[in-house]
């Protein structure tokens, strides 16, 4: 949980954040309310995917980047979906 409350403290200040949490830690996301949050189908300890897949931690860091540019409202939270690089809104 502690990512959620950086980043509360950080948009707290005015600076805006994207929070990135593999799908395990879903429900801390969803019960902790980041302005924006993207969850990702990886394993704990790799939310932007395997070691030496660029590509794949590539899409997500540009998804990250892009859900900062589209959101909105807050909270926002999408996932990523791993296969096609995209997003699906769910909050």
């Amino acid at each position: 949980m502690t990512v959620g409350h950086v980043a509360r403290a950080i948009e707290a200040v005015g600076i805006p954040t994207v929070c990135v949490y593999i799908e395990a830690f879903r429900p801390d996301a969803e019960l902790l309310k980041p302005a924006r949050t993207l969850v990702t189908p990886h394993l704990m300890g790799r939310p932007l995917g395997l070691p030496h897949q660029r590509e794949q931690q590539r899409a997500v860091i540009l998804a990250a980047l892009r859900l900062l540019e589209t959101a909105d409202h807050a909270p926002t939270l999408e996932t990523f979906d791993s296969r096609t690089h995209h997003m699906e809104g769910l909050l």
